[in-house]
């Protein structure tokens, strides 16, 4: 990503509605997984850290960041060991197994995501997991992901076929942030069809409009541990290695 991405990313990753929602879904998809107690759990690409409090409530975390400015922040921001390193090749750590591999909005960065699967699927323990969230559905590329340096864009199909070839099972597998999913989509199609200027979207709205976002993104936390959604503006997998 572009250095001020991570910058941004840093500032807003505590308050801003879509980060806060996204944690409230994840840490109650990953409360669901029956991790043993002192899990050993790994986030690849875990930028400035703003989700490693979060997993730390499940187990030991360590964080794997390629960007200096973000591992910097990361270590600030909570007592994990992170390292440098990046995906496919340079997963650090020497031959440890994790209990949770996370990539959280990750795997649409790295050219070969196939070989990214695979690379996570050997740091995995037997009966372990991986945790992928994904940006949902190419239709919507545009000017945040090209900000984001996103590659691609994912349907759930598609992320199944490629856990499925890097030898791994696909325990769950839908989309979430549904409830907004209307107004983003709507939102991001006009200003393409418009030709409007797009801003970066991890830009703290005003705190109304982003108390109301959040509370509207993070119910889905309710509803996330018994059933994903059938669409959404985001898609996720977990995914275990037999």
């Amino acid at each position: 990503m572009e250095p001020s991405v991570y910058r941004l990313m840093a500032q807003t990753q505590e308050t801003h509605w879509w980060f806060e929602g996204r944690r409230a879904i994840l840490s109650a998809i990953i409360a669901r997984l029956g991790l043993p107690a002192g899990a050993q759990i790994l986030e690849i690409g875990c930028g400035p850290g703003g989700n490693l409090r979060m997993l730390g409530q499940f187990g030991t975390v360590f964080g794997v960041e390629m960007d200096e400015y973000a591992r910097t922040r990361a270590r600030e921001v909570s007592s994990c060991e992170i390292q440098s390193g990046s995906l496919p090749d340079r997963i650090p750590f020497g031959a440890q197994v994790f209990d949770l591999v996370c990539l959280l909005d990750v795997l649409e960065h790295v050219d070969d995501d196939a070989a990214a699967l695979r690379a996570v699927a050997g740091r995995i323990k037997p009966g372990g997991f991986a945790l992928v969230t994904v940006p949902a559905y190419q239709w919507l590329y545009g000017a945040h992901d090209r900000l984001h340096h996103h590659v691609r864009r994912y349907s759930a199909s598609c992320l199944s076929r490629k856990a499925a070839d890097a030898g791994l099972q696909v325990r769950r597998l839908g989309y979430f942030n549904a409830l907004l999913f209307p107004l983003i989509a709507s939102v991001r199609l006009a200003k393409r069809i418009l030709r409007l200027r797009e801003s970066d979207e991890a830009v703290l709205p005003g705190k109304l409009l982003n108390g109301l976002l959040r509370r509207v993104f993070a119910a889905e936390a309710h509803f996330v541990p018994h059933m994903l959604f059938p669409f959404g503006t985001s898609c996720i997998a977990v995914l275990e290695r037999r």
